[in-house]
């Protein structure tokens, strides 16, 4: 069975996942209730560094998808 993807192509893939599930994890922290205010949701690693982390993780995730890599054999 032929593939579309190498395995090169998996390896970013997978990657790329991790990337993501590392800038979900930046964002995540304590809540913000009705009783008691937490100044924390505000922080520059949870609205600015997590969603820039994801949005990289996505780039790379469609770069992975699109890359074919160089056969040697001619």
């Amino acid at each position: 069975m032929k593939y579309n993807l190498s395995k090169i192509n998996y390896l970013l893939i997978l990657c790329s996942v991790v990337i993501i599930v590392v800038g979900c994890f930046l964002m995540v922290g304590e809540p913000s209730g009705a009783t008691e205010y937490n100044p924390d949701i505000f922080s520059t690693r949870r609205i600015v560094v997590a969603p820039l982390v994801c949005l990289f993780g996505f780039v790379s995730m469609i770069f992975a998808i699109l890359y074919q890599p160089k056969n040697k054999e001619k």
